[in-house]
């Protein structure tokens, strides 16, 4: 099948770059991804005050799935991570937990379809801000030079290999985690995405062609698609879980009094 009858068809094939910058909604500042964003905040909220408007002892459904949430985190994750003391910030990382795994389901949800993760920018913020709760709470409990200290120096170490160390341990403390933090979740949900585009696209532009035995094989993609979208789901809820999980150690590094 050629690409002007694809085009025809209106489908973007071969699937580009622009198909992850859905068009804007109301100018520039109303997008697709920015609706995707509150959509998702206005769920988390709705959903976690619904579930512990009347609290129970024998907790019903919403209550339990809300609990279960907090335990995993808090048990699994926060206390983990950071053993005891990592328990007062098991909300923080909850509603970490809870967003980036929503958001990352938008990706099979049908008339959504995509992730904002897959867009660099909203990972970006998000390892921003547990980088700055990892820097603040490391400054105010050890204070700026102990904590530089801390961070760029390694005990026990010959002081002429300190000018080779202190720049690999600055790189990996303050410019690698963080970068590496956003990087992860983004790539993973940007592939994601890319496989269920080629697969569902390719299925349609397969199906269109003159070749008996091409549309026949296009039930092969389709089926991909569908195997796809369920891997999907086990992404999402790994890529939201490593994480919060990283996020939770990173903090965790901070309140230790070693190195």
């Amino acid at each position: 099948m050629s690409g002007q009858l694809v085009a025809a068809e209106g489908l973007p094939w071969p699937p580009s770059v622009g198909d992850f910058y859905p068009p804007n909604v109301a100018g520039p500042w109303v997008t697709k991804f920015g609706i995707m964003i509150w959509l998702a905040v206005a769920l988390l909220i709705v959903f976690f005050l619904l579930a512990y408007r009347k609290p129970k002892l024998v907790p019903g459904k919403a209550q339990w799935y809300a609990e279960s949430v907090y335990g995993l985190v808090r048990d699994n994750i926060a206390r983990e991570q950071m053993g005891n003391a990592g328990i007062r910030f098991a909300p923080y990382f909850t509603v970490l937990f809870s967003f980036i795994l929503l958001t990352n389901i938008f990706s099979i949800v049908p008339g959504l379809q995509i992730s904002p993760n897959s867009h660099i920018a909203f990972p970006i913020v998000l390892s921003a801000v547990s980088y700055v709760m990892y820097l603040y709470i490391g400054v105010r409990k050890h204070g700026f030079g102990k904590y530089m200290k801390m961070m760029l120096i390694l005990p026990g170490v010959p002081w002429p290999m300190h000018f080779l160390l202190i720049p690999i341990e600055f790189l990996q403390n303050f410019i690698v985690r963080p970068v590496t933090l956003a990087l992860r979740l983004f790539a993973n949900m940007f592939a994601g995405h890319l496989l269920l585009l080629v697969f569902t696209v390719g299925g349609f532009v397969m199906l269109a062609s003159d070749s008996i035995f091409v549309q026949v094989t296009s039930v092969f993609s389709f089926a991909m698609a569908i195997v796809m979208a369920f891997f999907e789901v086990l992404v999402a809820v790994l890529q939201a879980y490593v994480f919060v999980t990283l996020s939770a150690n990173y903090v965790g590094s901070s309140l230790a009094d070693e190195h």
